[in-house]
């Protein structure tokens, strides 16, 4: 059944749940506080003595810290009372005094119906591992075994056998009563053409059970055990439950792999998966049978910053390489992108693994190139830039696909690395300037040694960038990180901005990390302690600014968080903005962009920072006004200038 909007929270918001969880337990009145609704008992789930089940009766969850069960009064009543969600919903509802909506027909008619066709697929998933283990199953048992894949690999990975012939698996399900529809629509047999009986989609092959995020049974990969077959590996065709472009192999394991700190690596196979898993690697996934989709990589993202795409290193694995470079660029965002790690010439990680050892493997992990490496590679790559027209050619292909991405800042920072590349290729020096390639070229940078703490330049120290409040971006980050944790409904809403979000400091940091990494949902503050630990937590709610926010105060009103949320998330972004404008002025103090556009655009920059965070100021600020008419603090006003001379300094050096 389909719920309106809105109905859950508001069965939740009525609720105590101190009140539902009451009536099965008994609570300690020494370590309880009821006027806080912070309430201890005995845990209903597991055999105890001690008051280890924790009850917060404000925020609306349960959490046992000794069989660490988890969750909100619907799955408290679910599972003390042996009923299914809706049902639970309704129990509650009635205490709530709320009416249940009428259900939608042709909405439960469609849940049903894939619930019918997940039951279904993990029948078919038994009768293929028990064909595994018979008499008939003993050339694919031996097959598996040279690959490595000993009894309890093949239990974990739910391994099974399609046996030769038309209608095994039709067969064994019509005689368990399954319906022909439910099997014609799973995949799992074909219509015959000829008038004749369906016959089986898969026919002597080796079987991998596809499994969604949810850790449902939605599809098959079959592996060819006749070296004449037509097709090697074969999927399922597409159906109500199985898009091959909208899931990954064994992403529901992966995903959480990474949440714990594994890589995560995308392999090209079921088997390149299994074998990386089997050596320790358990971040691992595939696309299944196409080459990886947005939808696909969006997903990867949502499990890790930057997986890890690990190709087999011929000229197919190049190409596919190249195919993800071309997809990623329009959709990066700051702190998220992907790297790549390619394997030998005529190996694939299954090889590499058998060859040279997890270690060897690892250390291909570790050293995979960043994107903008390889997108270098592919232009560069067995051509001569003998003449400035070759080079001028190189300069516009590149141009072309760093236009693709959005991101300003992300942009620029590709720009400067092809910048140091092109110096590297073409030996450029600080007297011949720009030299004679144009568009990316320039000074050769300054590089820190490894491990130093780079210092500002003479001519940056005065500059607002230096100057600039560092400690206010780190307050408004807690603010929105503190919002978030107490309002977790509105996660999903401002999830591209957290990840978007660069934290100043290593607690900030971690708290993000680890809300990119939880579903939305009640219980994410208990979630969020037991991934990074309570000391972060505990910091970030005891400062004062975090604490007097009337969003963490009163966490039920969403309306009150949206509001907060968009209101510091705009004036992070404009003061960050403005510092990057004026970073890139002073890199381009010496350029030929040391103009009157580049006055327009810092005061503009600074128009901008200023309107965002306005309403923060004293009404006894004092103002200037530019030329543009923007309003500008005095203080910024004076290191406005001072950049200003810096310009027109560098204009006189050069003779304008």
């Amino acid at each position: 059944m389909s719920l309106p909007p809105g109905f859950l929270d508001e069965l939740r918001n009525r609720l105590s749940i101190g009140q539902v969880v009451g009536r099965k337990v008994m609570w300690d009145q020494r370590k309880s506080n009821q006027g806080k609704g912070d309430l201890w008992a005995p845990c209903p789930f597991h055999q105890e003595k001690s008051a280890s089940f924790h009850v917060d009766d404000r925020k609306g969850y349960y959490y046992c810290f000794g069989c660490h069960a988890k969750g909100d009064a619907i799955s408290f009543v679910r599972e003390t009372e042996n009923v299914g969600f809706m049902e639970a919903v309704e129990i509650l509802a009635g205490e709530a005094g709320m009416t249940l909506p009428k259900r939608d027909p042709q909405a439960q008619q469609k849940a049903d119906r894939r619930t019918q066709l997940a039951e279904v697929m993990e029948m078919a998933v038994q009768f293929f591992r028990l064909q595994l283990k018979t008499g008939a199953g003993a050339e694919a048992r031996s097959y598996l075994a040279g690959r490595g894949l000993d009894a309890g690999a093949l239990d974990r990975w739910e391994i099974g056998l399609a046996p030769p012939g038309w209608q095994n698996l039709w067969d064994h399900l019509t005689g368990k009563g399954v319906a022909e529809n439910l099997i014609l629509g799973a995949g799992l047999a074909k219509a015959s053409q000829q008038g004749r009986k369906p016959y089986d989609t898969f026919r002597h092959r080796i079987m991998f059970p596809i499994r969604d995020a949810r850790g449902r049974a939605i599809a098959f990969g079959g592996r060819a055990m006749d070296p004449d077959d037509n097709a090697k590996y074969l999927n399922s065709p597409e159906t109500e439950l199985f898009d091959k472009g909208r899931n990954l192999f064994n992403l529901k394991p992966a995903r959480e792999a990474a949440g714990k700190g594994q890589p995560l690596v995308v392999a090209e196979g079921y088997m390149d998966v299994i074998a990386l898993s089997e050596a320790g690697f358990e971040a691992a996934v595939a696309p299944l049978g196409t080459a990886v989709t947005d939808t696909q990589l969006q997903m990867m993202w949502r499990a890790a910053a930057e997986p890890v795409i690990m190709l087999d290193g011929d000229a197919a694995g190049q190409k596919a390489a190249m195919r993800v470079i071309d997809l990623a660029l329009p959709l990066l965002e700051a702190g998220q992108s992907v790297r790549f790690a390619m394997m030998p010439e005529g190996q694939d990680p299954d090889d590499l693994l058998k060859s040279a050892g997890s270690a060897a493997l690892r250390e291909r992990i570790e050293g995979a190139v960043p994107m903008v490496q390889l997108l270098w590679q592919r232009e560069v790559e067995g051509r001569v830039f003998d003449s400035p027209e070759r080079r001028a050619a190189l300069d516009k292909a590149l141009r072309e696909k760093i236009s693709q991405i959005k991101d300003p800042s992300i942009r620029s920072h590709y720009g400067q690395a092809i910048k140091d590349l092109r110096w590297e290729l073409f030996g450029q020096s600080r007297r011949s300037g720009a030299g004679g390639g144009g568009g990316f070229g320039g000074p050769r940078p300054q590089w820190v040694p490894k491990g130093a703490k780079p210092t500002a330049l003479a001519s940056t120290k005065t500059s607002l960038l230096v100057a600039s409040d560092v400690s206010e971006d780190h307050l408004r980050e807690a603010v929105i990180l503190a919002v978030l944790i107490r309002n977790p409904l509105i996660l999903d809403d401002f999830y591209s901005a957290l990840e978007r979000m660069r934290c100043s400091g290593a607690d900030n940091s971690a708290i993000c990390a680890a809300l990119l990494r939880h579903d939305s949902g009640d219980g994410l503050e208990t979630r969020l302690a037991e991934d990074i630990g309570t000391a972060p937590l505990e910091k970030l709610f005891a400062q004062a600014h975090v604490a007097i926010t009337p969003a963490v105060r009163r966490p039920d009103n969403g309306d009150l968080a949206r509001m907060c949320l968009i209101e510091e998330f705009a004036k992070l972004t404009a003061r960050r903005g403005h510092a990057h404008e004026v970073e890139d002025a002073i890199a381009e103090l010496s350029s030929d962009m040391a103009d009157e556009r580049l006055t327009a655009r810092l005061a503009q920059s600074i128009a901008a920072m200023n309107n965002a965070g306005r309403q923060d100021d004293d009404d006894s600020a004092e103002y200037d006004t530019s030329n543009n008419g923007a309003r500008i603090k005095k203080e910024e006003r004076s290191a406005f200038d001072t950049l200003l001379g810096k310009i027109d300094f560098a204009k006189g050096g050069r003779g304008h």
